[in-house]
């Protein structure tokens, strides 16, 4: 699934190379205005994308991961969620350890599945799921609310939710995700912030399930 993805992608950038690079101005554009809604620095949101990258280069670069799992690495304000399936918890454990040794990582959260490689079936409709999601929080009701301040990723019907929030933003931004049909749980994996707060300091480097405060 990662290798359909990735060839999807190096296909795209292939194209903006050889076209005078539209889509990468346009995608340039599209990271600014979503940096100008974002509660991390500047700093952090590159660090986050720059922590994904290397994730996925230690993926290939390891065979035994590689080979026997499909890990999607999703990065916010340094910490990271890992989700997707794995042959087995000693693989998911190696490569979880690969990605908290990576510089400026705070945190990571294991949410890796033993078992088979999902089907492309069970991946569109990860796809939709996510959609539908983001289209809930826009019934966010907490005064400031902005939704894409809140990073959706789903994987096998459960939805995590990631991002610098209030308690009351959290509370209702799973409220709202959980009615949507389809979905089988809601993971939260927020960073809480007081209202009008900046993001909490950065603390060291660890390795952890996500908090058991899912809610189905």
């Amino acid at each position: 699934m990662l290798k359909i993805v990735l060839a999807a992608a190096g296909g795209v950038l292939l194209a903006s190379l050889l076209s005078g690079c539209p889509t990468m101005i346009i995608g340039g554009a599209a990271q600014t205005a979503a940096i100008a809604h974002d509660r991390r620095t500047t700093g952090t949101y590159l660090e986050d994308q720059e922590i994904e990258i290397k994730a996925l280069k230690a993926f290939y670069g390891d065979p035994e991961v590689k080979d026997h799992s499909s890990i999607s690495t999703t990065s916010y304000n340094l910490n990271v969620l890992l989700t997707g399936q794995a042959k087995s918890a000693e693989v998911s454990a190696r490569f979880a350890r690969q990605v908290a040794e990576l510089p400026r990582v705070k945190k990571v959260y294991n949410e890796v599945v033993v078992g088979p490689e999902g089907t492309l079936e069970e991946a569109a409709n990860d796809t939709y799921l996510t959609t539908k999601a983001k289209y809930a929080l826009l019934d966010v009701e907490v005064p400031g609310f902005d939704p894409t301040r809140v990073k959706v990723v789903t994987s096998q019907g459960t939805v995590y939710l990631m991002g610098l929030v209030t308690a009351a933003e959290a509370d209702d931004a799973v409220d709202k995700v959980r009615r949507v049909s389809g979905v089988q749980r809601v993971v939260r994996v927020f960073e809480i912030i007081p209202p009008g707060a900046l993001p909490p300091p950065e603390s060291a480097p660890s390795s952890e399930p996500a908090p058991d405060t899912a809610v189905h």
